[in-house]
């Protein structure tokens, strides 16, 4: 029986909140037998990883067909490119190879031109050059060498083909998802019956007198997603997965974070639904005489701009249940506790997915090693950029060869000891562990008040962030703004690329702080670890109907800089919280919320009567170093990073929204760390999220 709680019912008592949290110890995460954590270069099997990668391979050359068509078993061509080792003529060699499948939507005729220029003779290796050599991290170039450093540190061998792999000894199959590229039928966005391509197409290479060894599934964004849900259906050949910037709940990550839909899914759909009536060169005229053009014409007309309508009837009324958490999209989320084969994922905590890293991570079923997981501190656009620097993760496409190597070949390269949480710490370096949160941290609280810090002056408020509750009852107004639109929220929705504005768009939040109320701690006197889920409780009231809140924690510098480390939102309506589902501290004190986000389970919003709502923060890990501060910014709105269906817009219409610090009801923060910030230590009831 699934139970709906109103989080107006406080759990935590106010002699709990003044006296402290009792101590009892923390659980545990079960370690490595004999763990030997390197530095996440990967010490002398690192270099051996790369030199397998960078040296001369087994092969010469690669041979490819771009006209493979595959039919599926309800009689839908998916359009296939099959790369293979060849000798030095071009012909593919006759020794059977173990495969490695990407099923991406973006067209192989994309991927066909990434090929060419990261390939071509002079083209390819001037491009890979420049690339290495922008590598500033300060100025106004900064945000634009970010994305193309990933040019030359194997991204996009990992998303399209692969050439130096395949000469290594294995045979890489490229599909484009039904309905994309020059695939036919309707496109379904990662349903039910796109899940069953990816286990039909893997049962057909397992037949084919070129493979042996078992296929491993890679892949970037939507391919990575892809891979896992593919691997959730156990098919017996596919023995790996090496996945890059994955979701696992497509809701809560980007299409209805807090009850809000992001302005990412239009221009994302728009994207696809575009490349997919692109025609692959390499093939056209092959297509045409075959009779393909025309059954793929057929196809794009019967499904022009799919799910494009949908969405924007559901924002416009309300009305689509997709604007909502569905079946829709259990549908579409990756099972990922049922996945056996070895799994690497790859994240960034600014990342479209921020979430997906660690909980996909979390919900292996596997001994570490078998499971790895790398967090970059990065965006969806730029994954692997400051790999291959000193004491840093080697290269993706390193990294992936490893992987392969170890789990379709069986070589004995110790990629099974990296890791097995190899982490980017925001404000630090690179590091490896055994687990994530780390296991020196535990749960405190800070809690709102009003007393002013002067250390916030440009915003709508200078509030604290102290160990006890504020003292008095009073109301803290607050309106919407567009100052959204320059932040670091925007270089998230758009996977990144806004990092090319400048620092008001990554490490500078003050632009926006001028629209927010701000609570901050005293500074830390030593190094102090942040670490794994966050939430934020408030008490809110609004003159309207609907309320919309969004939230950051930042690491405030000594001068002032004010850098978000993550994020969160909430429409008050969607407050309500899955219990089965949220990590609650022995004293009842939620650590990590999860809102069922359903049409069925919205709460009513009385005007001008305080709710509790609880915010839960994408999980993160930082330092905040000697003479830094916490802070937490409170906002009205963060446009375009979430957006407002009409129909909330209109109950929402002339509202003025009110943070409520109240003795009785205190708005607070729930954090791990292992420094002194806040109350004594709140121990867990259950280790359910915690990443073993």
């Amino acid at each position: 029986m699934t139970l709906q709680f109103d989080v107006n019912d406080d759990s935590l008592s106010r002699d709990h909140l003044h006296r402290g949290s009792i101590s009892a110890p923390r659980q545990q995460s079960t370690l490595i037998s004999a763990p030997n954590y390197r530095d996440a270069a990967g010490g002398v099997p690192g270099l051996e990883w790369r030199r397998a990668v960078d040296e001369a391979q087994t092969y010469p050359r690669v041979h490819i067909d771009r006209s493979v068509r595959l039919t599926m078993s309800d009689g839908i061509a998916l359009r296939t490119t099959i790369v293979r080792p060849a000798n030095s003529f071009g012909v593919p060699v006759a020794t059977p190879f173990p495969v490695i499948l990407n099923v991406n939507p973006y067209n192989r005729a994309v991927l066909d031109g990434i090929d060419h220029a990261l390939h071509a003779p002079v083209i390819g290796k001037a491009v890979k050059t420049l690339s290495s050599t922008l590598t500033t991290d300060e100025g106004p170039l900064a945000g634009a060498t970010r994305i193309t450093r990933s040019l030359s540190k194997g991204l996009w061998d990992v998303f399209g083909v692969n050439r130096n792999l395949v000469r290594s000894g294995y045979v890489q199959v490229i599909v484009d998802v039904r309905g994309t590229g020059t695939s036919h039928g309707r496109w379904e966005i990662l349903g039910a019956r796109e899940q069953q391509d990816s286990v039909e197409i893997i049962d057909w290479i397992s037949k084919q007198d070129w493979y042996t060894g078992g296929v491993g599934m890679t892949g970037w964004s939507y391919s990575a997603i892809n891979a896992l849900q593919a691997a959730s259906h156990r098919p017996e050949a596919l023995k790996a997965v090496f996945a890059v910037e994955g979701s696992e709940d497509v809701v809560r990550d980007i299409y209805i974070t807090g009850g809000m839909p992001s302005a990412f899914i239009p221009f994302w759909l728009a994207l696809v639904n575009g490349m997919k009536w692109l025609p692959n060169p390499a093939t056209a005229v092959a297509d045409l005489l075959r009779g393909d053009a025309y059954r793929w014409l057929s196809s794009r007309i019967k499904s022009p701009a799919t799910e494009m309508p949908s969405l924007l009837w559901g924002f416009l009324t309300a009305r689509d249940d997709r604007i909502f958490d569905d079946p829709y999209f259990d549908e579409r989320d990756p099972k990922v506790e049922n996945i056996e084969c070895p799994t690497f994922t790859v994240g960034g905590w600014h990342d479209l997915f921020g979430r997906s890293a660690t909980r996909v991570y979390s919900k292996l079923q596997m001994e570490p090693g078998r499971k790895q997981m790398l967090i970059a501190n990065g965006y969806h656009i730029d994954p692997g950029c400051d790999h291959e620097r000193p004491y840093s993760p080697p290269r993706l496409d390193v990294l992936q060869r490893a992987w392969f190597d170890r789990w379709l070949k069986g070589i004995e390269n110790d990629v099974d000891s990296y890791g097995p949480v190899t982490l980017e710490q925001q404000g630090g370096g690179w590091s490896c562990g055994p687990s994530f949160p780390r296991r020196e941290v535990a749960p405190r609280r800070l809690f709102l008040t009003e007393e002013p810090t002067g250390t916030a002056m440009h915003t709508q408020h200078d509030g604290s962030l102290r160990s006890t509750p504020a003292v008095r009852r009073r109301s803290l107004r607050i309106v919407p703004s567009l100052k959204g639109f320059v932040s670091r929220d925007l270089s998230q929705v758009t996977a990144g690329l806004a990092i090319v504005l400048g620092e008001k768009f990554s490490t500078n939040a003050h632009y926006q702080e001028t629209s927010g109320l701000s609570f901050t701690s005293e500074p830390v006197k030593r190094a102090t670890q942040l670490s794994g889920e966050m939430n934020l409780r408030l008490n809110v009231s609004t003159t309207a109907h609907e309320g919309i809140w969004a939230v950051t924690v930042n690491d405030v510098a000594p001068d002032g800089t004010s850098t978000v480390l993550t994020n969160g939102a909430l429409t008050a309506s969607n407050r309500a919280l899955d219990p089965s589902r949220s990590t609650y501290t022995a004293d009842g004190v939620l650590l990590d919320a999860y809102h069922y986000l359903s049409r069925d389970r919205r709460l009513p919003v009385p005007a001008d009567e305080p709710v509790r709502i609880d915010i839960d923060m994408v999980p993160t890990d930082a330092v905040l170093k000697p003479g830094h501060r916490l802070r937490v910014d409170v906002y009205a709105a963060s446009l375009p990073r979430y957006l407002t269906i009409v129909p909330d817009l209109i109950k929402a219409r002339g509202r003025r929204q009110q943070l409520v610090l109240d003795p009785a009801k205190p708005s607070y923060l729930t954090f791990q760390t292992d420094g002194d910030l806040g109350t004594l230590p709140v121990p867990l009831v259950t280790a359910a999220n915690n990443i073993v």
